[in-house]
């Protein structure tokens, strides 16, 4: 069910990478089979099509999650949630991992709440490095540098 992606993704995403600072999406949805639904058919005309499922056993998130692209890599995300629209995560684009570390400690000095601190999530690839901050409106903000050092 797309898992196989996994392993390509810092392959594939080298060859995607385009200019934006934006790497991904996420929405939290009531239910994300109904809404994975929902964007494959929506988003069929720009290619987007199921790329990885992840269990709720593999990451913080509640709930299962998907990832949708137009591509091999995800762009957009849905996970489960009691609340949709509660919050959101957005993902920047880092292009090495001293400026994710740099990312987290200005973050937090400027008074965000750590959600991860830097470090890789092989349950993504092994080259995903990653930290994550609350912002002042619990938001999920995150920058993520996904090539080998």
């Amino acid at each position: 069910m797309g898992g196989a992606a996994g392993d390509l993704f810092p392959l594939l995403h080298a060859q995607e990478r385009t200019v934006s600072v934006i790497d991904h999406i996420e929405i939290a949805v009531n239910d994300a089979t109904i809404s994975r639904y929902f964007y494959e058919q929506a988003l069929a005309p720009l290619k987007f099509r199921l790329i990885i499922a992840v269990a709720q056993s593999q990451t913080r998130t509640e709930g299962l999650r998907y990832g949708l692209g137009p591509g091999h890599y995800p762009r957009l995300w849905l996970h489960d949630n009691d609340k949709p629209g509660a919050a959101v995560h957005i993902a920047f684009t880092a292009q090495d991992r001293s400026t994710v570390d740099k990312f987290w400690e200005a973050a937090l000095q400027a008074g965000g709440k750590s959600n991860g601190s830097p470090g890789i999530r092989c349950h993504y690839h092994e080259s995903y490095y990653a930290a994550y901050v609350f912002d002042p409106d619990g938001n999920n903000i995150e920058v993520v540098c996904q090539t080998t050092p």
